[in-house]
């Protein structure tokens, strides 16, 4: 998994970066991993140093407002910089958000993605933003804060924040006290400090950066499940100063992952409800939502069909979230896409799960989030003695393809389109559902 991928980067992407630990490094990685026409700009400055990381520098003189010149018909392979001209201070002017409209414009009209500096941090590896900062550009659909984990364990002063005093204040700490993982947490997350002039649109992204031991990466996993939310998906990664020639790492990204309960059937052989049958003291149906939500799996969507008004009262009390499918006897696709509907877009993957298997283990739900957290596989498969099961997690990229399903199938209508990864799983049981009374009988034994 590159950088690309982990920030979900295509030619429609307007990504602003922000805060600290390798944001230029962090820009210049991804327009060179994207291998196709990039636009690099920036709000703030550049050292003029930083326009040779380009293929193609321009520079627009009328750079605090709307019009951009020189005209720019098409753009060539490779990265282009666009920036305003050098000051005395021999640093690239940042441009206003007139001159970026524009430029948004160019970007739209080519099909190229954006990326734009919109802080500065004099090369520290944290930062707290001052009262004009940063300059969040209007035409930003995504926002990324960068943060640097070596941070963690210095002491706040200059040669390690920018902007200390603002920093002490959002974390309730003085100058010269040691950052802690909660300092760093606190200001990234905090409205005044990372997430500072975000808009609710954004999608919000941080960016971990200097993760290059185990130690590193288990810090990382403890501050991402502290940022998400606010943020809507934390990535871990180990990012080389622009001057060096190593390439980028991502370990992990970490994104909010749904379960969709799939629940509306009639149960006709069974002759009841299947979604009410008895395990371990509960019903199969509330038995396997507590699963999910032990698991962190959020949000859970539990869809609902035939048999309604009986089932609903055995999710009371859950925090989960029920949807009713009006065209619950066209089949299990139309579940599926009603589950898919009730979800958050910033939701990176789902999990489906089937309400006749509740034997379906924690375990096994932690280990499809785990090999989606470091590979974004687009579909990942239980395999049962070699053979197919489930639960079957779906990452976002396949949404669009699951939304086109019909008839009585599932998420198995798009595994040719896909690559899988399978998963191993050595309980034989999980190959075992429920349609008849003896199947239930079958599933009662393998469970003692």
């Amino acid at each position: 998994m590159n950088l690309v991928d982990a920030l979900r980067f295509n030619s429609e992407s307007r990504v602003a970066f922000t805060g600290a630990g390798g944001k230029t490094s962090a820009i210049f990685a991804i327009a060179r991993q994207w291998g196709k026409p990039v636009i690099v700009s920036t709000t703030t400055h550049l050292a003029a140093h930083q326009a040779g990381l380009a293929d193609q520098h321009i520079v627009v003189t009328d750079y605090s407002g709307d019009n951009l010149e020189p005209s720019i018909d098409n753009l060539p392979d490779g990265i282009t910089l666009i920036t305003g001209p050098s000051n005395e201070d021999d640093r690239l002017m940042g441009l206003s958000n007139g001159a970026l409209k524009a430029i948004e414009s160019l970007a739209t009209k080519q099909h190229v993605p954006l990326l734009i500096e919109a802080d500065g941090a004099k090369q520290r590896l944290l930062k707290a933003p001052a009262e004009h900062e940063p300059a969040f550009p209007d035409i930003a659909i995504d926002g990324v804060v960068v943060a640097s984990l070596d941070a963690i364990g210095k002491p706040l002063d200059e040669e390690t924040v920018h902007r200390p005093e603002q920093f002490a204040a959002l974390a309730n700490i003085s100058i010269g006290d040691t950052l802690t993982r909660e300092a760093f947490v606190k200001v990234l997350a905090n409205k005044q400090g990372g997430l500072k002039n975000f808009r609710t649109r954004t999608r919000t992204m941080a960016l971990l950066n200097q993760v290059d031991n185990d130690e590193k990466k288990a810090l990382a996993q403890s501050i991402a499940k502290q940022l998400v939310p606010p943020f809507h998906a934390v990535v871990a990664a180990d990012i080389p100063h622009y001057s060096e020639r190593r390439p980028s790492q991502v370990h992990s990204i970490y994104e909010p992952i749904a379960a969709i309960l799939l629940a509306a059937g009639e149960s006709k052989r069974l002759g009841e409800p299947k979604q009410l049958l008895d395990w371990h003291g509960q019903p199969f149906i509330r038995h396997i939502a507590k699963t999910a939500l032990e698991a962190g799996l959020s949000p859970v969507v539990v869809v609902l069909g035939a048999h309604e008004d009986q089932i609903r009262p055995a999710l009371q009390d859950l925090a989960v979230d029920i949807v009713y499918n009006t065209d619950w006897a066209a089949g299990q696709s139309s579940s599926v896409k009603m589950g898919l509907t009730a979800l958050p877009k910033s939701t990176g993957a789902a999990i489906f799960l089937l309400v006749d298997q509740p034997q379906v283990p924690i375990t096994l739900l932690n280990k499809l989030v785990a090999t989606h957290r470091t590979t974004l596989a687009p579909i990942i498969a239980t395999e049962v003695d070699g053979q197919r099961g489930n639960p079957v997690l779906f990452d976002r990229s396949t949404f669009a393809d699951l939304g086109g399903i019909s008839g009585d199938v599932g998420g198995r209508a798009i595994f040719s389109r896909h690559q899988v990864t399978w998963i191993p799983w050595l309980d034989a049981s999980l190959a075992l559902d429920v349609d008849t009374w003896e199947d239930y009988d079958k599933l009662l034994n393998n469970s003692e």
